[in-house]
């Protein structure tokens, strides 16, 4: 079946290098151009795209307002193409998936379609996932509405309301109900990682607002991130979060109260005694930095400590890792279905058995402060 895209970019050039890598796959067919966000909103009705992909920046009504408006009339995935990774473009870019856009990709350049076909693919890739998330009508209030505030004064996102019966996904229980697990997870948490790939930028925001300045484990995160937005994400997450984020940086050991991520295109591991290996090593199934790599490297090290988590995301990248996590006797927590912009790496780490507790993207935190009996701090 044929994937219909709308392209919504100003630039003739950046549009003629679209249409140029979009078209040279045969499943991807571009069913309108539109300059402005104006144009995009009287074609999306009549070309009824599967995908949208749009600029941030455009004359009359601009990506985040269409973005918005697209969410509230005629809900379709929205992917960003941005050539800025500008602070303040960075974070008009994070307010979009904000406000209901699904993922991120850099603007090509003139020569990128015939000089790189790596990203020519991983356009084209990103495409055929988006084709297949479902996304929902959004008011335009909780869009556009402000944020609460949490205990550190910085912005937090609402928690969202999740039932609380429950369900077995693959053997394992499945709740909204922060107080109810069936895990028996009963050792003492040293240190959570996590994993995400599609959607993450949106479920890492929502679980590390709701961790309170005083959470006392490091946590390790592997983002799967287009090349250039790694440090603009972390800032913005930073600027959320009661906890500081930060790029790992080699040599260095985690330490309580600190997020850390993975460096762009380098796996991040622990070393004998610890501390953080940045390397350069082949791709794990087409990923670096790899989830499995990092969750396999903090099992070893911390073994009945670990607390892996694995979130929305296309693929596999996770699965054997969070296994290794289980074997070890830690603890894996998958993000359910309904809350998973893309149920493919949690789907496949359940599939192995690795997975001992489901939840909604909204109980994580509650249950991590359960873990480590910590309460919000007022």
């Amino acid at each position: 079946m044929t994937i219909r895209v709308l392209l919504v970019e100003d630039s003739p050039i950046a549009l003629v290098v679209l249409k140029r890598i979009l078209n040279s796959s045969e499943q991807i067919e571009v069913v309108g151009e539109a300059g402005t966000g104006l144009e995009a909103l009287k074609l999306i009705p009549k070309v009824q795209p599967d995908v949208i992909c749009t600029d941030l920046h455009m004359p009359h009504m601009n990506g985040l307002e269409l973005t918005s408006k697209v969410m509230a009339l005629y809900p379709r995935p929205i992917l960003v193409i941005s050539v800025s990774v500008q602070q303040e473009d960075i974070d008009q870019i994070f307010q979009l998936l904000d406000a209901g856009a699904v993922d991120i990709f850099p603007k090509p350049s003139a020569g990128m379609a015939t000089d790189n076909q790596l990203l020519q693919q991983e356009l084209i890739n990103k495409i055929k996932i988006l084709s297949g998330v479902k996304v929902f009508r959004k008011n335009r209030k909780s869009i556009l509405g402000t944020q609460k505030q949490g205990s550190s004064g910085k912005g937090k996102l609402p928690e969202m309301d999740y039932s609380t019966n429950q369900n077995q996904i693959g053997g394992v229980s499945q709740t909204g109900n922060p107080a109810a697990f069936s895990s028996n997870y009963s050792s003492k948490p040293k240190i959570v990682v996590i994993g995400a790939s599609t959607g993450g930028p949106q479920a890492l925001n929502e679980v590390f607002t709701q961790l309170p300045s005083n959470f006392p484990l490091p946590v390790i995160c592997v983002q799967h991130i287009s090349l250039g937005f790694l440090q603009g994400f972390i800032d913005w997450l930073a600027s959320n979060c009661p906890l500081p984020v930060q790029i790992a940086q080699p040599g260095d050991m985690p330490q309580p109260r600190r997020i850390y991520f993975a460096p762009e295109q380098q796996h991040l591991e622990l070393d004998a005694m610890g501390r953080f290996i940045c390397s350069d090593s082949e791709p794990l199934e087409g990923h670096r930095p790899s989830v499995t790599v990092t969750f396999e490297s903090v099992a070893k090290c911390y073994r009945k400590g670990t607390v892996g988590i694995l979130l929305t995301g296309m693929g596999r990248d996770g699965a054997t890792g969070m296994e290794t996590i289980a074997e070890v006797g830690g603890l894996t927590i998958a993000q359910d279905e309904v809350t998973s912009l893309v149920f493919g790496m949690p789907k496949e780490a359940i599939a192995l058995g690795a997975v001992k507790e489901v939840l909604p993207i909204g109980a994580i935190a509650s249950r991590l402060r359960e873990l480590c009996l910590v309460k919000i701090e007022t």
